[in-house]
């Protein structure tokens, strides 16, 4: 089985972005891929606080050297999916990207081949 790293907002709504990413982990694993994703942490670290977060997201970069692809969803890049993306595409990981419709059902995905950076 291939892992797929979860890429998706992580800050504003810390709680929210978690459930989005649960369910993105699933369909991630409807596809036949192991999921791996940041998201986990906000599980256990009970204070949300601002260095909690880039904690968080910094552990969660590390997940990166274990993924086969990179799977970003939504319509918006934060600063931070940037930063991830950015690192997938030295790994030379493949992303794609994936929007949804109106109802919030992932509904498409683009792929972009990672491009090895000298």
């Amino acid at each position: 089985m291939r892992n797929v790293y979860i890429c998706l907002p992580f800050e504003e709504d810390v709680k929210g972005n978690s459930e989005k990413a649960k369910r993105y982990a699933k369909y991630a694993f409807e596809c036949g891929m192991a999921p791996v994703m940041p998201h986990f942490y906000v599980e256990i670290v009970e204070n949300q606080s601002k260095e909690n977060i880039e904690a968080m997201v910094e552990s969660g970069m590390s997940l990166l050297w274990e993924a086969d692809e990179c799977w970003v969803f939504g319509e918006e890049l934060t600063e931070k999916m940037k930063k991830e993306i950015r690192f997938a595409q030295k790994l030379n990981i493949d992303i794609l990207y994936f929007t949804e419709n109106e109802k919030g059902e992932i509904c498409s995905a683009k792929k972009k081949k990672a491009k090895k950076r000298r």
